[in-house]
Order: C-alpha cells, then sequence, then structure tokens
C-alpha cells in the first residue's frame, strides 16, 4: 500500500502560495504578503487587528493622549494668531504694524482690535453714529476673541515665541485636548481679570493671558512630577517684573492668565486617577462657571 505525498502548507489567505511560517497567535500558515512582525515572531492581519482593538491606547500621566507629543494644536493656535494678525493688518494699514507704543515698536488700534479686545463700556463709532460698546453691552464675545489679537507684529511675535516654546512641553505632557482647554481657559481667565480690574473704557488684547497661564501650569506640572522648578521659575519671576515694570502692559490680565493657569494645571495634574476624567471635566468646567459669573456680576455693577 503505497503512502499519499506529503504536501507543503500554503497561506491561508493566498492558496497559491507554500509557506513554512505560521502566525504566533493563532498558528495558521501565512506567505512573505502576509507577515507582520511581532515582538516574538510573526502574526497575520486578522491577529494584528484584534490586538489593536483590545489594546489600551497609551495615555500622559495625566491621562492625555499622546497624541500631544506632536505639538499640533500648539502649531495651530500660532497659525491662527498670525492669520488674526494679517486679518487687522488689512484691516488697518501700516498703524497696524507699527508706529504705537514702546517708541513706536508696537502696532495701533485697527477696527478689528477695536470690535474683539477686551473693553468694559466706551462710546466711540463714525461721526453722527456713536454707539456704547463693551463687554458691559452685550459684547461677551470679546473675553474670547482679545486673546488672539494682538497690537502690532512685535507684539505678536514676542506672544507666539513664549507659546511655541511653553506650550509644546504642556501639550506634550498633558495631551491635546486637555491643553487646549488649560490654553482656553487660561486665556478667558486673564480677560476676565482684566474686565474686572483695568479702567472700564480701557482697550486690552494679546494672547499674554494664556501665555502665562503656560507659565504657572508648567510649574503645577513639575511639582506634580516631582522634578525641579528651576528652569521656569526664573522665566515666571522676570515676566512678572516685567509686566510691573513696563508700561501699557496688562497687569490684572497677565495676572489673571497666571492664576486661572495655576488653578486648571492643579486641577489636571491632582485629580485622582480612578476617576480622573470626571474630576478634570468637572473641575475645568467649575473654573468656566465661575469666571462667567465674576464677569455678569462685573456688568451688573457697571449698568
Amino acid at each position: 500500500m503505497s503512502e499519499s505525498p506529503v504536501t507543503a502548507p500554503v497561506c491561508y489567505r493566498h492558496p497559491s502560495k507554500e509557506t513554512y511560517v505560521r502566525c504566533t497567535r493563532c498558528e495558521r500558515p501565512i506567505c512573505p504578503d502576509c507577515m507582520n512582525e511581532a515582538s516574538v515572531g510573526h502574526q497575520c492581519p486578522e491577529c494584528v487587528a484584534q490586538g489593536r482593538r483590545t489594546q489600551r491606547p497609551a495615555r500622559t500621566a495625566f491621562g492625555g493622549s499622546v497624541t500631544g507629543r506632536a505639538g499640533t494644536a500648539t502649531k495651530a493656535l500660532v497659525g491662527i494668531n498670525v492669520v488674526v494678525m494679517l486679518i487687522s493688518i488689512m484691516s488697518g494699514g501700516s498703524n497696524a504694524v507699527a508706529g504705537g507704543g514702546w517708541g513706536g515698536l508696537l502696532g495701533g488700534s485697527t477696527p478689528l482690535t477695536e470690535w474683539g479686545a477686551v473693553l468694559g463700556s466706551a462710546a466711540y463709532g463714525p461721526a453722527g453714529d456713536v454707539a456704547l460698546h463693551g463687554i458691559a453691552h452685550g459684547e461677551w464675545y470679546r473675553l474670547f476673541t482679545a486673546m488672539f489679537l494682538h497690537y502690532g507684529v512685535l507684539h505678536l511675535l514676542m506672544n507666539m515665541y513664549a507659546l511655541w516654546f511653553l506650550g509644546r512641553d504642556v501639550e506634550r505632557v498633558l495631551g491635546t485636548a486637555r491643553f487646549v482647554g488649560l490654553y482656553l481657559l487660561a486665556g478667558l481667565g486673564g480677560n476676565v481679570a482684566a474686565y474686572l480690574f483695568s479702567a472700564s473704557n480701557s482697550m486690552t488684547a494679546g494672547a499674554s493671558t494664556a501665555v502665562f497661564g503656560m507659565m504657572s501650569a508648567i510649574f503645577v506640572l513639575l511639582k506634580r512630577l516631582n522634578l525641579s522648578v528651576a528652569p521656569i521659575l526664573p522665566v515666571i519671576v522676570i515676566n512678572v517684573v516685567f509686566t510691573l515694570v513696563i508700561s501699557n502692559l496688562s497687569v490684572a490680565g497677565h495676572f489673571g492668565g497666571l492664576v486661572v493657569g495655576a488653578i486648571v494645571a492643579a486641577i489636571l495634574a491632582y485629580a485622582p486617577k480612578e476617576r480622573r476624567n470626571l474630576v478634570q471635566g468637572v473641575g475645568c468646567a467649575a473654573v468656566l462657571v465661575i469666571l462667567l459669573l465674576l464677569a455678569v456680576y462685573h456688568t451688573l455693577s457697571l449698568t
């Protein structure tokens, strides 16, 4: 009685291809076209897909996505500020670039900054059509738009330089979503403080409210990670001194951003791991509500 010939195994996806390699998970034969290198041996496409579905996504120390390492949000924020500056220049001409404060290095006011800067209450407009403007008269959007407006290219460059070097570190540690939330809340906090404590007819704008929030956030995050605060402490001190010494800077806005940035960073950094997302979300929402309530209270006192 003759024995049947032994046939070579073939790939389970490509029956025309002989192979002696098997998937290390399911042990099905796989050809070179179907091989996916694993830590040990090779895996078939189905096992690789199943592993991806069951694998938990990598997270930062504070629960954020590791996609923040690319600095995408920081780049986007810089781009938005640059685009808004270009629009401001187009609306105000050469005066938007320079010719304002600091011996002419800063730019002057433009129709765009007049529309979106933090302003409590003032009356202005074309001759014969003067109207009341400001947050106290319903222009609440100013609390948000002001953090993307700048008085001149030098003002923009200084803030974007700081945002580029500080923002990428914060985004890498927190993740993109948490970084954006921190940035916007710090910027809003600084603008609310400027509304509360600055003259009601003065205009303030700039990303420095959010940038100061990045500084204090780095300080808090370093403390939470038990790392030295030596790299960021001199930066904070120097900028605080400049804020107090140099004229035409929003003291209230800078300090407001600094305080709110530290508070939000503490919420994100010290939230208990078991209920991290809930505590972080509720905490940030509470900060937002408190800031809005402060703005509403001040509005009622003005009107």
